[in-house]
């Protein structure tokens, strides 16, 4: 018999897959605990439909990472942090720090894809790494400055 998964199952598929089990498997267990529901040929028709719905907002997304990723390369950001005698700041510059920046030029890039692996704890310029998605990633330059 075949089922469509409504939520992730050990052992049988996760949520959205079409699989095949026993019909007291199925009927018994998986439909009677909202597990699963019978595919008719309609439902099998809906899920393809989402699938290949969830598919082209992916690639739309991705197309739309790979264009912020060339127009960031190389680009210069500035952030502005309190800080003393010979350069050291007052705390330390993170990813959050760099994503405001980012914003503020209008730039919508997430903490989290910013790959700093330690604070940056000194007035300079750095070369930060942004990793948009799986496989796009860019460099940017961010210049740290003391504020007056």
């Amino acid at each position: 018999m075949q089922v469509i998964l409504l939520q992730d199952v050990k052992g049988q598929g996760k949520k959205g897959e079409l699989v095949d089990v026993n019909e007291g498997y199925a009927r018994n267990f998986l439909i009677k605990k909202g597990l699963a529901e019978v595919a008719t040929a309609n439902k099998i028709n809906d899920l393809k439909q989402k699938k290949a719905s969830a598919e082209y907002h992916r690639q739309e997304e991705l197309k739309a990472m790979r264009a912020l990723a060339a127009e960031l390369k190389g680009k210069h950001f500035t952030v502005k942090i309190k800080a003393g005698q010979g350069g050291k700041v007052f705390g330390s510059v993170t990813a959050a720090n760099i994503s405001d920046s980012l914003r503020a030029a209008g730039y919508e890039v997430d903490k989290k894809k910013i790959a700093l692996e330690n604070p940056i704890k000194a007035v300079g310029s750095y070369d930060v790494d942004l990793k948009l998605a799986e496989g796009i990633a860019t460099e940017i330059k961010v210049e740290v400055a003391a504020e007056e």
